[in-house]
């Protein structure tokens, strides 16, 4: 069985999309369409913006799902998952492939969702820090012995776990990390504590914009972050997708049950190829390969 995996905040570059939009007529129509629907170009940002431009939540997050989406619809005779899932953002990107969501309906939930999480960073500010060669549990209880709000956010890989929450428990919780034996415990160059309980404003407004877009019926199975389990149901997709925002990306946990359900070989869509090696470390004799796209 074929997975697809389509990857989250992190993954951009200056210029993404713009080989896409030079090659494919219908690459262009989309990204054009975007533009209109977002009310500003994200196409100039994309092609010729800073590193720094594309760091701003509102643009980073449209960014990825357009170049993860719009490569998928030039590949699409390629393009042919028996299962699907998408890291924290990339699963708006998934609901497009497997028929759950429109085009154009998903990018208004993204561009909901970034500006969501923007204003939720400005009322309450947090962080998030990548801990490193430490087993998940003992994470999981120096974040639960942390003051304040410490939880575990995204489970990337196995010894690959990130942290978030208050930028005082985060600190501390990486000092007692470091003791415990990790090779690292970094605070990462993030805007907020994204997948944590100060979410909570953001996974509100989120909900509502949620629960009046129209979902399909999947034409095959998500794994989503919140269950690390294949969903088909609309109403559950929804939940889930809100959910997400205030809980961990069971990342590593979902692509072992994909495996566990039959998957073969993995194929990322998107930008870089982080995804692809995550799934190395979490199962080496599991092929993991990006989109080729020919003209």
């Amino acid at each position: 069985m074929n997975a697809y995996v389509f990857p989250g905040q992190g993954s951009q570059f200056p210029g993404m999309g713009l080989d896409l939009y030079e090659k494919f007529p219908l690459a262009q129509e989309l990204f054009e369409n975007a533009n209109d629907i977002l009310g500003f170009s994200i196409t100039d940002i994309m092609f010729e913006g800073s590193k720094e431009d594309l760091q701003q939540t509102r643009v980073t997050q449209p960014a990825i799902f357009l170049h993860s989406v719009i490569l998928s619809k030039v590949a699409d005779g390629t393009i042919k998952p028996d299962m699907v899932a998408g890291h924290s953002l990339g699963e708006f990107s998934a609901l497009v492939a497997n028929g759950t969501l429109h085009f154009e309906d998903a990018l208004k939930l993204v561009s909901k969702r970034a500006e969501a999480m923007q204003k939720a960073c400005e009322l309450q500010s947090g962080t998030m820090a990548a801990v490193l060669a430490l087993e998940d549990e003992v994470v999981e209880n120096i974040c639960n012995e942390t003051a304040g709000i410490v939880v575990p956010a995204n489970y990337n890989c196995p010894g690959q776990l990130v942290i978030s929450g208050e930028i005082n428990g985060i600190n501390d919780a990486c000092e007692k990390l470091k003791e415990a034996g990790a090779r690292r415990a970094m605070v990462l160059p993030v805007g907020g504590a994204f997948h944590s309980p100060l979410m909570e404003p953001a996974r509100e407004e989120l909900a509502s914009a949620i629960e009046t877009t129209q979902f399909n019926v999947p034409e095959c199975p998500i794994y989503q972050n919140v269950t690390a389990s294949a969903v088909t149901d609309a109403s559950a997709i929804k939940e889930n997708l809100i959910s997400q925002l205030t809980a961990p990306v069971k990342w590593t946990q979902s692509v072992q049950q994909m495996i566990a359900d039959g998957a073969i070989a993995f194929t990322e869509v998107g930008p870089g190829k982080v995804l692809q090696g995550l799934i190395r470390k979490i199962d080496a004799t599991i092929e993991s390969k990006g989109v080729s796209i020919s003209e």
